[in-house]
């Protein structure tokens, strides 16, 4: 937990790309500033602490060197991307750098809601955690556009394609339009897309596509982002770390390689990661060199690089490694599956499975619908589990997952525009404030409220998560 003495900054590196010689006047400046560690976070920005004390003249180096900065806040999310991806974990198609690249350079306006650019043909970035979820479609330059409107898990599919050029001006006349009508689809579930399209559409001056086929999301498959591996005739390497921290001294090094290899970018990965693309042959050894000076594991074991853990969030991060070494013993399989720990109500979590806590210190565990983190719609599946009992209930789960793997072959219905997840069959009630679920079938161990009892016949009830009234559930619908 950060003390009163200190202060947390936050870099963006927008779509999770840096070059090496501005990744390494960042470090000189936090070096300076007394840091010694640099994390990373899910949407693949920056974190460094210093003192109090260093804050005046740390600012002063930022403002030279003409850095972006946040001092304990996060008003401008970064803009995510699956940049990261091109070549390594995705299908040859017509997104490749330059168009990020494009994107990016188009943004006059530093956004305050989160903005997502993906490739619909990998899984290695998540495709709706954004407010504006960008995903490319099968027509060259121009993207599906799918709007979460802010603290609220209700997605709208934009009717028509967006053009690559016009996603950055987009962006601010949304952005403009949802803050000067905040009443409307400012923390509304239910808000009125039909406005929301028409307030934004006669601002906007959009060159548009028809939407011909809707949006497949493929089957999920995190792809091993760690070691020295081939790329063509090529090598890559990822990084991770156990800790989350990067001491500053290694990162320096690591900039120096790039330079010294004519490599001239890094990249940030939403799992907390780094990657350099396109070592060459001959460089090989110098890499290997670096991680040996530095003793870096870069072989760690998949079912401990399949968790998201929220940023700088120690709590969950001491879960994940408990859960992990659990299921190390049990030698379970977690193949085409992913992990999340949920300790803060906001967060919106790109995981398969999510352990979440609730504010008595016990956890609940979901699931997405077919196992999917990209799709939308938990489904409880144990309630209010002591921490000791939870590496048990995630076993059956998982084998659950394989049980029903080995039955049917999992295909994924098409999302159809205004819509996210397959045709719903099951009502329940949702918080509007946390997302927590009331349902029926499982009661509320919580408030005492036994299986079956009907939302309806509930009173005085209160949220088992944030304690919010009756009246903040509002009816949703789960896949069964």
């Amino acid at each position: 937990m950060q003390n009163s003495n200190q202060h947390l900054i936050k870099i963006n590196l927008p779509g999770g790309v840096i070059s090496a010689g501005d990744f390494y006047e960042i470090l000189i400046i936090a070096q300076k500033a007394g840091a010694q560690h640099i994390r990373f976070g899910n949407r693949q920005q920056l974190y460094f602490t210093i003192v109090a004390e260093q804050l005046e003249d740390m600012e002063l180096d930022m403002l030279s060197a003409e850095i972006d900065y946040e001092i304990d806040g996060d008003l401008y999310p970064n803009i995510l991307s699956s940049y990261i991806a091109d070549y390594l974990f995705n299908q040859d198609n017509w997104l490749k750098e330059g168009v990020y690249k494009d994107v990016f350079s188009l943004f006059s306006h530093r956004p305050k809601l989160k903005i997502n650019v993906v490739d619909s043909n990998q899984t290695f970035v998540p495709f709706f955690t954004g407010h504006l979820n960008f995903i490319s479609s099968d027509v060259s330059n121009y993207w599906y556009l799918y709007v979460r409107y802010p603290q609220t898990n209700t997605l709208y599919c934009w009717p028509s394609l967006i053009y690559s050029d016009d996603i950055a001006g987009l962006c601010k006349v949304i952005e403009e339009t949802i803050d000067a009508n905040a009443g409307l689809f400012y923390a509304e579930p239910g808000a009125n897309s039909e406005l929301f399209y028409q307030l934004v559409n006669q601002r906007a001056g959009l060159v548009v596509q028809q939407i011909n086929q809707p949006l497949q999301i493929p089957e999920f498959h995190l792809p091993y982002y760690e070691g020295i591996n081939r790329q063509g005739n090529k090598y890559w390497l990822g990084i991770y770390r156990r800790d989350e921290l990067f001491a500053i001294e290694f990162l320096k090094e690591l900039c120096h390689c790039c330079m010294q290899t004519r490599l001239g970018q890094l990249y940030v990965s939403p799992w907390k990661s780094i990657l350099i693309k396109n070592i060459d042959l001959a460089d090989r050894d110098i890499w290997g060199n670096l991680l040996n000076q530095h003793r870096m594991n870069v072989r760690h074991a998949s079912n401990e690089l399949n968790w998201q853990v929220e940023d700088l969030c120690d709590e969950g991060l001491a879960l994940k490694r408990q859960l992990v070494r659990e299921f190390e013993e049990a030698d379970i399989r977690t193949y085409r599956l992913s992990f999340a720990v949920k300790v803060k109500p906001a967060a919106v979590p790109f995981a398969a499975i999510v352990i979440q806590k609730q504010v008595n210190g016990l956890f609940d565990i979901l699931h997405q619908p077919d196992f999917n983190p990209n799709l939308n719609g938990l489904i409880p599946y144990r309630e209010s589990v002591i921490a000791a009992e939870l590496s048990r209930y995630l076993i059956q789960l998982c084998n659950h997952f394989y049980e029903t793997c080995s039955h049917h072959q999992n295909t994924l219905p098409p999302l159809q525009p205004g819509q996210l997840t397959p045709p719903v069959v099951k009502q329940v009630y949702q918080c509007q404030s946390c997302q927590t679920v009331y349902d029926e079938q499982y009661g509320d161990d919580w408030n005492n409220i036994a299986p079956g009892v009907k939302f309806e016949d509930i009173s005085n009830y209160r949220c088992s998560t944030c304690d919010a009234p009756k009246q903040n559930f509002v009816p949703a619908h789960l896949n069964q």
